[in-house]
């Protein structure tokens, strides 16, 4: 990427706005390929899902992601380049659009502010292949046109365009500055809500307890020792849903989790309140976890406390932690990667489940890239199984249903290489009135199919909630 010495909010008029997009159309023409110009500006405090909410389009995609409780917000609209993919070769596919896009990127502003600079909002399916009619492809990844994010009490805001050598400069010019006006004059609006609650129809897919047990008869027979067994709930509204509005509920009762939303603008969102993170590179370091192993909450501090201390003892519930860890560290290690897990598990509480969490950390090795760690690492035993080829191999056929972005990885790279990508679990796929919410639970040796079903309750209680809110 090519970073101009040239500040945007000096001389901010359509005229030298016009003057850069020419000098970027120069450069198409002598290279004989487009240039994506890449505007970056810190703002007056927004906040980026009021931004999103206030030029939502269902036929644009868009992506956002949120951590209320670290002020950090992040979201992207419309697509300024994209790329899809799929098989195993999906992130490799990705990580070369990623290299290919930023050898033509000529960047000037607030580049180095957080989040500056262009973001590639980037999406992979749980499997590698993904069956027809389902909403998201195997692997997705856009640069946004619109790029507006929060860390703490920074606000930058980001327009990428693509200029060829026969682009319309003037047009160009003159939609970057609506947008630059319009964001510095943003009128929100409140979405008027219907007074009454919603009513839905919901059925199931598939006996979850009949699944489980199956599962643990192949557990029995070695055919693995761990695999993730997932429920989906297909609900029916009496009126369209709004995932943005559904979103803000979650966002709202899970700080702690990941808030997301993933539109393929075709109409169809994949929203969430994740609480687990895949996979973050910042500063020449990686940082990932292991979260696998449950109980719920306590109705008061002594039975929540009870409940926790249980955990920590449960040897079920500890052997399926440590699964996670170990072939977490066994995957990467082949890179160079030697992480450094805290010695003892401890508990992460969120509002209705607590679950044994191991942090990890460790160096960056020279020439290793987020998604080199990403492609070993994805799906880990925490959502899939261990031995990880074995369990994959059953998880369609034993829950009876496509997962698609379903407990996939979700996240962004920016231009220098670092990037964060969660998990996508406590989800649901919009689609007009239609809603396919999904929970899982890990099942090994010594699981209870009664046990199980109870914890995939608790975890969909967070998305019923934020559907008939």
């Amino acid at each position: 990427m090519t970073i101009l010495p040239i500040n945007p909010a000096e001389d901010a008029s359509p005229e030298a706005l016009r003057a850069f997009l020419g000098g970027c159309q120069a450069k198409a023409a002598a290279d004989g390929r487009p240039v994506m110009a890449s505007i970056s500006l810190v703002v007056p405090a927004l906040d980026p899902l009021a931004v999103l909410e206030a030029i939502f389009d269902p036929a644009e995609p868009h992506f956002y992601t949120e951590r209320p409780s670290i002020g950090s917000a992040l979201a992207g609209a419309e697509v300024a380049l994209s790329a899809t993919a799929h098989g195993p070769g999906r992130f490799e596919a990705v990580q070369r659009f990623i290299d290919e896009t930023l050898a033509r990127t000529v960047a000037v502003g607030d580049v180095n502010a957080p989040f500056g600079g262009p973001h590639f909002f980037t999406s992979f399916t749980f499997q590698d292949e993904v069956e027809p009619g389902e909403a998201f492809p195997s692997a997705h990844v856009f640069v946004p046109r619109w790029q507006v994010a929060r860390a703490g009490e920074v606000t930058t805001a980001v327009a990428n365009i693509v200029v060829d050598a026969t682009s319309d400069l003037n047009a160009l010019a003159d939609r970057v500055w609506r947008a630059h006006g319009k964001f510095a004059r943003l009128d929100f609006v409140a979405a008027e809500e219907s007074a009454e609650e919603l009513r839905f129809i919901q059925s199931e897919t598939g006996d979850y307890l009949a699944n489980v047990r199956r599962g643990l008869a192949r557990i029995e027979a070695g055919e693995f020792k761990k695999i993730v067994l997932a429920r989906a709930l297909d609900l029916t509204a009496d009126r369209a849903l709004h995932p943005l509005t559904m979103l803000n509920g979650l966002r709202q009762r899970f700080p702690d989790c990941y808030a997301f939303s993933a539109a393929n603008g075709a109409g169809q969102s994949f929203i969430g309140a994740s609480p687990e993170r895949l996979i973050r590179v910042s500063q020449g370091m990686i940082e990932t976890e292991a979260l696998a192993g449950s109980i719920r909450r306590g109705a008061g501090a002594s039975e929540d406390a009870a409940l926790a201390a249980a955990l920590l003892r449960s040897e079920k519930d500890v052997r399926e932690h440590s699964h996670v860890i170990g072939s977490i560290i066994r995957r990467l290690a082949p890179l160079g990667v030697l992480l450094e897990p805290v010695a003892l598990p401890s508990v992460r509480k969120l509002a209705n489940v607590q679950h044994l969490h191991t942090p990890m950390r460790g160096a960056l090795p020279d020439g290793v890239r987020l998604l080199d760690l990403l492609a070993v690492l994805h799906p880990t035993p925490a959502v899939g199984g261990t031995p990880r080829e074995a369990a994959l191999s059953c998880i369609r056929e034993l829950e009876g249903f496509p997962r698609g972005l379903y407990a996939g990885a979700l996240g962004w790279v920016n231009a220098r290489g670092g990037g964060e990508f969660f998990v996508g679990l406590r989800s649901a796929l919009i689609d007009g009135a239609h809603a396919r919410v999904y929970a899982g639970a890990g099942i090994v040796a010594g699981s209870q199919p009664d046990r199980e079903f109870a914890e995939t309750e608790l975890k969909f209680q967070a998305l019923l909630a934020a559907l008939r809110s």
